[in-house]
């Protein structure tokens, strides 16, 4: 049994916050739907991310709704105590627990759900609600607002306005408090910890799925929860495959490995890829390539602060690697003209950063609206203290790339850390993860 957070104020302190955004609404929130992962198989369950976020509450067929200044404010629809199931699948709150442990006001069974919804929203002027993660109970959800404007009667009104909840929620997520740092730097340390028992382990001969099972020894062993995501274990020309996950070939000597993973850690994660030589030294063109990207890795940990523009990362990663790319003889044309041409994509195809927290590409806003002259635009948000994200420049340079010169074929290069904006720059939570040559060929030797 999963016992609640040691401290419900946290929950009960976001949907405060929550409510200062959504008065008059409600807000609807079921939980991830149970997948089958073969036959009568299911895959290990995970809560729903916004759900967790408000409740703490993490059992499956279940529903929150949030009516920010009505009574009841905090509803949950939840499973009924079942002796017989709970024998079987573990053990279930039910309805007086939900309330009792959770400090939800009202609960019901889950079972009663079509019957008490419409009741709960018709004083309302808005809901909130996510569609597309579970099809079935979307379907459920629009016949409930159907019900409720037909209690309406003659009123004249329509349907109450529906909005989607992924926005609202999602930039409370976006800026990290005190409570959320604490977890994402105990993940950053099990991730760091992890990826360094991997590096210990690397030698010519050893598996990309054995190195997989030395991370996850490694990360249980620190109590974490489960991975933050599908973990790529990548060797040689492997890694230029961006989410390789096969992780089954043998690491050869003279090969690159490169691996992409994270710890869970209460439902925060850590996301770290390192690259290093398997058998413990880089050759002379792999130093090059891995030089160019630590450079442009280390500059934008360096001089990312509040006021920057998030696209802007993006954009002197690749004036930078384009410029690599020139020196590497990879593209025989000018800077501007890769850039135009977007000849640069070859060889790095991918973002330099995403948001981080309770998922690995966590949720906020890229773009925010300026006005001007009474018209609005978009422009590339600031970075402000709070916000969490990776940087992860990479350069790959395919295995049959004719056009590269032979010594760089099939060499891939990424490096990240993790990284949340401070009043004055930037704290790189993922810092314990070597990443210096000189680092790197001491511990793996």
């Amino acid at each position: 049994m999963r016992k609640p957070a040691d401290n419900m104020e946290i929950f009960s302190r976001r949907r405060r916050l929550l409510a200062e955004k959504a008065k008059g609404a409600a807000i609807v929130i079921p939980s991830h739907p149970e997948m089958i992962r073969n036959n009568d198989v299911h895959h290990p369950y995970r809560q729903d991310t916004n759900l967790f976020y408000l409740t703490g509450w993490e059992e499956p067929e279940s529903v929150f709704v949030f009516r920010p200044g009505q009574t009841p404010e905090t509803v949950m629809f939840v499973r009924a105590k079942d002796m017989e199931r709970e024998t079987w699948d573990g053990f279930r709150y039910g309805p007086e627990g939900c309330e009792r442990e959770f400090r939800i006001d009202k609960t019901y069974l889950i079972n009663d759900f079509d019957k008490e919804i419409a009741d709960l929203l018709k004083s309302t002027d808005r809901v909130y609600y996510r569609f597309g993660i579970d099809k079935e109970f979307d379907a459920k959800f629009l016949s409930s607002l159907e019900t409720v404007r037909r209690a309406h009667g003659r009123s004249g009104r329509g349907n109450m306005p529906l909005l989607d909840s992924w926005e609202l929620i999602g930039e409370l997520r976006a800026i990290k408090t005190a409570d959320d740092l604490e977890l994402m730097r105990r993940a950053g340390k099990v991730t760091a910890q992890a990826h360094i028992d991997v590096m210990k382990a690397t030698k010519p001969g050893v598996t990309e799925k054995q190195l997989l099972g030395v991370f996850l020894g490694s990360i249980y062993r620190q109590n974490a929860d489960r991975e933050g995501y599908g973990s790529i274990v990548a060797s040689g020309a492997n890694a230029c495959t961006l989410h390789y996950t096969f992780n089954d070939q043998t690491c050869r000597d003279g090969d690159l490995l490169l691996i992409d993973a994270g710890a869970e850690v209460r439902y925060y994660t850590g996301d770290i890829t390192r690259t290093y030589p398997v058998n413990g030294k880089f050759t002379a063109p792999q130093r090059k390539v891995y030089d160019r990207v630590l450079e442009i890795q280390k500059e934008l940990c360096a001089t990312s602060k509040p006021g920057v523009l998030f696209k802007s990362l993006q954009d002197r990663t690749i004036d930078f690697l384009t410029d690599a790319m020139i020196d590497l003889k990879l593209i025989k044309v000018s800077r501007s003209e890769a850039i135009e041409r977007l000849l640069f994509k070859k060889y790095y195809p991918h973002g330099v950063s995403h948001y981080l927290g309770m998922d690995v590409h966590d949720t906020g806003l890229y773009q925010t609206a300026t006005a001007s002259d009474g018209a609005q635009a978009l422009q590339s948000r600031k970075l402000e203290p709070g916000i969490a994200f990776t940087i992860e420049p990479g350069l790959y340079i395919p295995a049959d790339d004719k056009d590269a010169p032979e010594e760089l074929r099939g060499i891939g290069i990424r490096i990240e850390d993790d990284v949340v904006v401070t009043a004055t720059g930037i704290e790189n939570l993922t810092i314990d993860a070597p990443k210096e040559v000189a680092d790197l060929e001491s511990l793996l030797r």
